[in-house]
């Protein structure tokens, strides 16, 4: 019994060594400020509520608010190149970047449209079977059935742009955007099918 008690005694101490020594949770975003900043900084080229009305840049309403602080984080620190995005980010701190995500993943979106029909009847069989003969998995393995994607690792695509979904997978075929995991599926796409992924992702909802 005793033996049992001390043990029991030795593990509190541990466990409360441990949580002393944990890092601090990050603070909860302020709405507030990343309104701020999307009203200051990314109303430009992004929207304030992050429907950008210009098909060269993303629409960011309704983006899952950890993908993209991460790609802010990434854009500041050079690890996403972009010379723009990297004045954009500059001046922020960690905390603004969470701020600012969460403000619009908060937005509803205002999504754009597939316009070629037989083109996203193409794209369609790509993203739910993928190409089997060319050892290509379906988009929604990682973007889900209706592009929402998951949060944290895989951006939601629905209802964005088609010539910035093409240019995002010709980035990854082509070496200018290096990811671990679409740069190999975007380097065994043919244009013709990036080009139809992208137009079936414009018209999911």
């Amino acid at each position: 019994m005793r033996a049992i008690q001390g043990w029991a005694g030795l593990m509190a101490v541990v466990y409360a060594t441990l949580a002393q020594g944990a890092a601090p949770a990050p603070a909860k975003p302020d709405l507030e400020r990343g309104k701020q900043i999307a009203a200051t900084v990314c109303v430009a080229c992004h929207g304030a509520d992050g429907n950008s009305v210009v098909p060269a840049n993303p629409i960011l309403a309704g983006q899952h608010a950890d993908y993209l602080a991460a790609q802010l984080a990434a854009f500041k620190s050079g690890a996403r190149p972009s010379p723009i995005m990297a004045g954009m980010t500059a001046a922020l701190t960690p905390e603004d970047m969470r701020s600012v995500a969460a403000w619009f993943s908060k937005q509803v979106t205002k999504p754009s449209a597939a316009k070629d029909k037989a083109l996203a009847l193409r794209g369609q069989q790509i993203w739910r079977g993928g190409i089997p003969q060319g050892n290509v998995p379906a988009c929604a393995g990682c973007h889900g059935a209706a592009g929402a994607g998951i949060p944290s690792q895989y951006p939601r695509l629905a209802g964005q742009y088609a010539d910035l979904t093409l240019g995002w997978l010709k980035a990854f075929a082509g070496g200018g955007r290096p990811h671990p995991v679409m740069s190999p599926i975007a380097s065994r796409l043919s244009e013709a099918d990036m080009k139809a992924v992208a137009e079936y992702a414009a018209g999911l909802r």
